[in-house]
């Protein structure tokens, strides 16, 4: 089987460990369609091949894929890609500062902006408030080990997180300024994934051209109520965008 058109292969000058950039990798070729529902892909020594990366480190990757429901594979036939999740629905939440930790990387933030902005139509409807409301927005540039890992665009009501404006350069670990400061712990969300590009006015931030290919995901997080578990009304919405080898799962 001939190499995929847009393959980017693991760097090892990047951060992130092999296993997890040979992940996002051979994720993007399932949800950009460059691998369709259905289609067998590669086995592991030609896909071994491709990426540059031994047996071991590719099978780590294909584990998690087959866990994520991406792939499925059947004895004797091979490996097969499922249909690609664009919408993740409800979930468990991790911070980024534990995403990191799970990936040995220390986690790092570095503020670009916080702004207090009104929710227009679709920023109401994503936090369950009323248009015009305040709202706190925070755009802040991610790091793993001091390497750009994603930028981030949190929005978050205004009245439900006092004094995060005055506080926004201090702040490392969103979530745990929310529960220390103000009594909130986000235990769910909802994720939708997309494939884009680095736009211009980041590509300095992120160190990588304008136009590289990136992936992009918006979560809505839910804090929740006593001891119901109920989920209260949205907490925060966050977009962020990183490069292609970098995490993309956890948002604060």
């Amino acid at each position: 089987m001939d190499e995929p058109n847009g393959l980017i292969k693991p760097d090892r000058r990047r951060p992130e460990p092999l296993w997890h950039q040979a992940e996002m990798a051979l994720r993007e070729l399932i949800e950009r369609g460059e691998w369709s529902s259905g289609m067998q892909i590669p086995n592991e020594d030609r896909l071994g091949e491709m990426l540059g990366i031994s047996r071991i480190t590719l099978r780590h990757a294909l584990r998690n894929l087959e866990e994520a429901g991406l792939l499925r594979r059947e004895h004797g036939r091979g490996t097969f890609v499922r249909s690609a999740t664009v919408v993740a629905g409800v979930r468990g939440l991790t911070s980024f500062t534990d995403e990191m930790k799970t990936l040995s990387l220390q986690a790092g933030t570095r503020l670009i902006e916080a702004h207090r902005v009104v929710a227009d139509e679709e920023m109401a409807d994503a936090l369950e408030i009323a248009i015009g409301d305040p709202v706190v927005q925070l755009k802040r540039l991610r790091l793993g080990n001091g390497m750009p890992i994603g930028i981030q665009t949190s929005h978050l009501p205004e009245a439900r997180v006092p004094g995060l404006l005055e506080d926004a350069a201090n702040v490392q670990s969103l979530y745990g300024w929310l529960k220390e400061r103000c009594g909130i712990t986000p235990v769910k969300a909802k994720e939708v994934y997309r494939v884009g590009s680095v736009a211009a006015a980041d590509a300095e931030l992120i160190q990588l051209t304008a136009g590289t290919p990136a992936f992009e995901v918006e979560r809505i997080a839910y804090d929740s109520r006593g001891r119901s578990n109920t989920p209260s009304p949205p907490c925060a919405r966050t977009a962020t965008r990183s490069a292609p080898h970098s995490t993309c799962n956890a948002l604060f």
